[in-house]
């Protein structure tokens, strides 16, 4: 049976991709509304009430208001924005966060779509912290650059005015708004330190964890990683021994992950990468694989792996 599904925000870089992996496929029909009316209200209550399925590709504000038009019990929401990660009535969309959290996402009818910086550090530290291998006192630092498609419009058109931007650190009043989704996803005693930037290519991110321990634990943590996404069919776990990791312009879109545990020869210092395309996994792919489990599909129906 074919299901609707209206994307609001359909214009934005999240939306557009979200079409591209929804295109031709036969399970999903598009509502679309006309240039002219997609910010009409009649209309977009119309649509949001209208579709078996509506994602939110919204500021939060914004979000949060097509939240309240929803008049009925039974569209189903998945929010790309950051109004609701956090909050209880909500399932997280991170299916491969724990055991259950698939099951969850599956049964809800309200799921937030995980930010592209958590999805990284919460795949490197949620699951050292559940194995006990990292109390959940620790205070984390996490180092990440993205690139610049992640700000949206404003900053993908200054980033390609400007060509001479080489780095841009951000987020130096360490309040950043993904801080509180990444201590709740695992379960962390106090936020992260969270430095993050953006560099002059258009997709893709690497997000860095370091780690420092009194006895050689290289070896378990790998262990655990590979053991928790064992099986996955968009993360891989692996070991490090290449000098560098580049971003490049040339970087195909992707909605896999990739984990690298980099260790010193004592086994006691490590530094732990994602790599993902902050488009893919950190956006437009995540609300795809959360729609296919919402909807009792193929879960990687329609990403690009």
């Amino acid at each position: 049976m074919t299901q609707t599904v209206f994307i609001d925000g359909a214009a934005g870089t999240t939306g557009l991709e979200i079409a591209e992996r929804l295109a031709g496929r036969s399970e999903f029909a598009l509502i679309a509304l006309p240039d002219a009316e997609r910010k009409d209200a009649a209309r977009r209550a119309e649509a949001l009430n209208g579709a078996d399925f509506v994602i939110l590709c919204l500021p939060d504000a914004a979000a949060i208001e097509a939240v309240a038009m929803i008049r009925n019990d039974r569209t189903k929401v998945i929010d790309a924005s950051t109004a609701h990660r956090v909050a209880p009535d909500w399932a997280y969309g991170f299916p491969e966060l724990s055991m259950a959290q698939r099951e969850a996402i599956a049964a809800s009818t309200r799921v937030s779509n995980p930010g592209c910086y958590p999805t990284g550090f919460l795949a490197l530290v949620a699951p050292l912290v559940a194995a006990g291998l990292v109390p959940a006192d620790t205070r984390f630092s996490v180092n990440a650059v993205s690139g610049y498609s992640g700000g949206g419009k404003e900053l993908i058109a200054r980033f390609e005015a400007e060509p001479d931007i080489g780095f841009r650190s951000y987020g130096l009043s360490l309040n950043h708004k993904h801080v509180p989704e990444m201590q709740r996803g695992a379960g962390l005693a106090h936020p992260p330190l969270f430095a993050p930037a953006v560099v002059p290519v258009y997709r893709g991110m690497l997000v860095e964890v370091p780690l420092s321990f009194d006895t050689p634990t290289a070896d378990a943590v790998f262990d655990a990683l590979a053991a928790h996404f064992g099986g996955s069919p968009l993360v891989s776990v692996r070991r490090g021994d290449e000098g560098e990791l580049l971003l490049s312009q040339k970087d195909a879109a992707t909605d896999r992950m990739e984990l690298t545990v980099f260790a010193d020869p004592s086994g006691r210092q490590l530094r732990l990468v994602a790599r993902l395309d902050n488009l893919g996994k950190g956006a437009s792919g995540a609300c795809v694989q959360n729609l296919n489990i919402m909807a009792d599909l193929p879960e990687t129906a329609g990403l690009r792996l």
